[in-house]
């Protein structure tokens, strides 16, 4: 081995038995970490949970209903509290388990696998939060007038042709459970900002050569039938919130399109400079 290929990574002789301790060494300070964080967020659950209600509590003062949730259950309170802190914790101890997993695993890469791991590292949260802000202030809101809206209000109903009086129609009152609004606002969260790490994964893919521009290109047609799909799945069953979702992920395919093509280029002039592209290859790397 030359000394440039011993420079380009970083040597490691230790046994396997001494990765496995710093893997358990490098777990515990995640799982202590993620505890610490946990602690935290379970001091302010109660702010949390309040700022969660927003677009519930909007929904409902635009039909001049005043906002409020029940406990159904005796322990729900409870729970909800801890959802609430186990999630924070997950947040909040996030870039110190990353940073432990990047220490775990970069003395094993070279010096390029490091460049390109490294932004996917940090753009993946990135995208994450993103996509549940468009979640929790794009899609909540409508979400929650479209059920709303099945709401019955207290009316009269008019009576037979030549009756004086009128039929009181009963009224339905939203009155959600803390514990079943929770779940439903922390999906939605959780799904959109699955849904936004698309380009993430998809230029990943590609810095891997699994995937090509021209393919993923020539699949556009089964791309739109598949984010579809999964609006249907993750937005409720109105065509409105499925457009916003079609509408917010679509374009990041176009764009992991579009990182994939600048990364084939790059590679293609490298090669090029070096003497080792070939015409069988121009298919695959020409944009």
């Amino acid at each position: 081995m030359s000394r440039d290929t011993k420079d380009d990574i970083d040597s490691s002789s230790a046994p396997l038995i001494e990765h496995l301790a710093e893997l358990r060494t490098r777990i515990l300070i995640s799982l202590g970490a993620f505890v610490v964080a946990m602690l935290v967020a379970f001091t302010v659950w109660n702010p949390i949970f309040n700022f969660l209600t927003h677009p519930i509590c909007d929904a409902l003062a635009a039909r001049g209903q005043d906002c409020g949730l029940v406990l159904i259950k005796l322990q729900e309170g409870f729970f909800v509290a801890i959802r609430i802190s186990v999630m924070g914790g997950i947040m909040l101890s996030f870039p110190v388990i990353a940073w432990q997993m990047w220490r775990f695993v970069a003395p094993g890469l070279y010096r390029n696998e490091k460049a390109a791991f490294l932004p996917f590292l940090i753009a993946s949260p990135i995208m994450f939060v993103l996509g549940g802000l468009f979640a929790f202030y794009v899609v909540l809101p409508i979400a929650f007038d479209f059920f709303l809206g099945f709401q019955q209000f207290m009316t009269e109903q008019p009576g037979a042709e030549g009756e004086e009086g009128r039929l009181p129609l009963a009224g339905v009152v939203f009155q959600g459970s803390m514990e079943q609004y929770l779940a439903l606002t922390s999906n939605f969260i959780l799904a959109f900002g699955l849904c936004f790490q698309l380009p993430v994964l998809l230029t990943l893919m590609g810095k891997a050569g699994l995937v090509t521009s021209r393919g993923l290109g020539s699949m556009r047609k089964y791309a739109v039938v598949l984010i579809l799909a999964v609006a249907a799945l993750v937005t409720p069953p109105d065509m409105m919130s499925q457009m916003i979702l079609f509408s917010a992920v679509y374009p990041l395919y176009e764009i992991s399109i579009f990182l994939i093509k600048r990364m084939e280029r790059k590679r293609e002039a490298e090669l090029r400079a070096q003497g080792l592209w070939f015409d069988d290859e121009e298919g695959d790397g020409a944009a």
